[in-house]
């Protein structure tokens, strides 16, 4: 789960940089430097993409991510109510649906994978 994991949040924070003007265009007005918040929560994907593939910082790295999914969800939510498309393309507004309890589970992957405290009998 955790290499998933990797190339999920390193995939995503690539985009951030490839194309960030669907990003910007779903942080909310209320937030200062939409396109530095972007930059940085994509360098964040990035980073924790893979350190939670080094043992060494893999808990720093989990936690760090499970922060930026709490942090992001606010641009989740506003990309909903205002119909905002990430790229040209609209998307159907039940994927937006769809997509706000895909962040608590992605949570709980990160946690489950990166996290939790170890019991004896997981090796």
């Amino acid at each position: 789960m955790r290499w998933v994991l990797a190339i999920v949040f390193v995939i995503a924070g690539i985009n951030h940089f490839r194309s960030p003007d669907g990003f910007i265009r779903i942080v909310p007005p209320q937030l200062p430097s939409p396109a530095m918040l972007v930059a940085i929560s994509g360098a964040a994907e990035i980073a924790g993409g893979l350190g939670i593939l080094v043992p060494a910082v893999r808990r720093a790295a989990g936690w760090g991510l499970i922060a930026l999914l709490i942090a992001v969800f606010p641009a989740n939510i506003y990309m909903l109510l205002h119909d905002i498309p990430l790229g040209d393309t609209p998307i159907p507004r039940l994927l937006l649906w769809l997509r706000l309890p895909i962040q608590p589970l992605l949570i709980w992957m990160v946690w489950w994978s990166c996290c939790r405290p170890a019991r004896a009998n997981d090796g």
